[in-house]
C-alpha cells in the first residue's frame, strides 16, 4: 500500500513531518510505501541533511498550504496545488490507499466528504478520541468536535461507527457502547440525549449499556462514549490541560504518561469511503511516525469496508 503524508501540515511543519516519516520508514513493511506530498526542494534537501535515500520515498511536488485560519472550502478551491488538495487528488484517484495530515482538520474533513465521499448511509462523518482506562486499554470518546450541533440520530451513528472502530482496531469484542449524560437514569439529560437514548436503548447494532458520566470516562465498564462534538471537544481538551498540569508539576506516572498525544498519533475519519487520518497541530516527529502507523492499521483492517457492512446490516434492520 502507499500512505500519502502531508508534509507541511501542523506547527512544526516540514521538519517534524520528514523526521517522523523516516522513523516509520524504517519499522514499516517493504510492501508499504510513504508518499511525500509537500514542497520538493524543501522535502529532497531535508533527507539529504539526514542522510536518507530520497528514493526511499515517493515525492510529489506541492508547494502551497492551507492554513489553520482559512475557511477549508474556500481554501480547497483556491490552492488546488496545496499539500492537503494535491493529497486528496491521489486518494480519489487511489494512487495513495491513505492519506495522513496534521494541518487543518476542517480542511481533512471537507476534503474526505467531496473527494472521497461519505459512506451510503452515514448521516455525518465524525472524529473519535483516545482516552487511556485506568486499568489499561482505551476508550474511544466519539465525535470530538466535527458536529458541535448533533440531532439524535447522529448520536446513534456515532455508537455505531465507534463500535466497529473499537472492534476492528482496538480488538475489543462486543464493545460496550455508553451515552456521555448528566445522570445514569434513562430520563436524564437534554432532549437530544433523551431522545438519542430511545434510539439506542432497544439497537441489535451495536452493545447499548445506557448513559455513563463525566467520572466514567476513564473506567473500564465502557468501551465506547458517545456524545455531541461540542461537549466531546471540551472533555478532550479538559483531560489534554490536565495532563499538561501535571506535567508541568513534575508528576510522573505510567497511566498519566498515556495521555500523551505522542501515544496515538491522530484519529480517523469515520463513515468516509477511504482512510483518512488526521493528527495534532502540535505534532512533534514521534507522533507524525505513530500517524503514520495508524494510517497503515487503519486500512489494514478495512475500516471503511468494515462499515459499510454494519451500515448494510443496519438498513436491513430498519426497514
Amino acid at each position: 500500500m502507499r500512505i500519502g503524508l502531508d508534509v507541511s501540515g501542523g506547527d512544526f511543519a516540514p521538519n517534524s513531518n520528514l523526521n517522523g516519516a523516516i522513523m516509520a520508514q524504517k519499522e514499516l513493511p517493504e510492501s508499504v510505501r510513504i508518499v511525500l506530498i509537500g514542497e520538493k526542494e524543501i522535502i529532497t534537501s531535508y533527507l539529504n541533511e539526514e542522510k536518507t535515500d530520497p528514493s526511499l520515498f515517493d515525492i510529489v511536488d506541492a508547494p502551497d498550504v492551507i492554513e489553520m485560519d482559512e475557511q477549508p472550502t474556500k481554501a480547497l478551491n483556491h490552492k488546488p496545488n496545496s499539500s492537503i488538495s494535491v493529497g486528496f487528488k491521489l486518494l480519489k484517484s487511489k494512487e495513495i490507499q491513505a492519506f495522513a495530515s496534521a494541518g487543518s482538520s476542517g480542511a481533512m474533513m471537507v476534503g474526505s466528504i467531496y473527494s472521497v465521499n461519505t459512506i451510503q448511509g452515514i448521516i455525518r462523518p465524525t472524529t473519535p478520541a483516545y482516552v487511556p482506562k485506568e486499568k489499561g486499554g482505551s476508550n474511544i470518546l466519539v465525535d470530538v468536535g466535527t458536529n458541535p450541533d448533533s440531532k439524535p440520530e447522529f448520536l446513534y451513528q456515532f455508537g455505531l461507527l465507534g463500535s466497529v472502530f473499537a472492534q476492528n482496531v482496538l480488538k475489543i469484542k462486543n464493545p460496550r457502547v455508553g451515552l456521555l449524560n448528566i445522570g445514569s437514569e434513562e430520563k436524564k439529560g437534554n432532549l437530544v440525549t433523551q431522545s438519542a437514548y430511545q434510539l439506542m436503548k432497544e439497537t441489535k447494532d451495536f452493545h447499548f449499556i445506557g448513559n455513563v458520566e463525566g467520572r466514567d470516562l476513564f473506567r473500564d465498564d465502557v468501551d465506547v462514549i458517545v456524545c455531541d462534538g461540542f461537549v466531546g471537544n471540551i472533555v478532550l481538551k479538559q483531560v489534554e490541560a490536565m495532563y499538561r498540569v501535571f506535567v508541568k508539576r513534575g508528576i510522573k506516572d505510567d497511566y498519566l504518561d498515556r495521555f500523551n498525544y505522542e501515544n496515538y498519533g491522530g484519529v480517523p475519519i469515520l463513515g468516509i469511503n477511504s482512510t483518512v487520518i488526521v493528527g495534532h497541530g502540535i505534532s512533534n516527529g514521534k507522533a507524525i511516525r505513530r500517524m503514520i502507523h495508524l494510517a497503515h492499521e487503519v486500512y489494514e483492517a478495512r475500516l471503511a469496508q468494515k462499515i459499510k457492512h454494519s451500515l448494510e446490516e443496519y438498513s436491513l434492520n430498519h426497514n
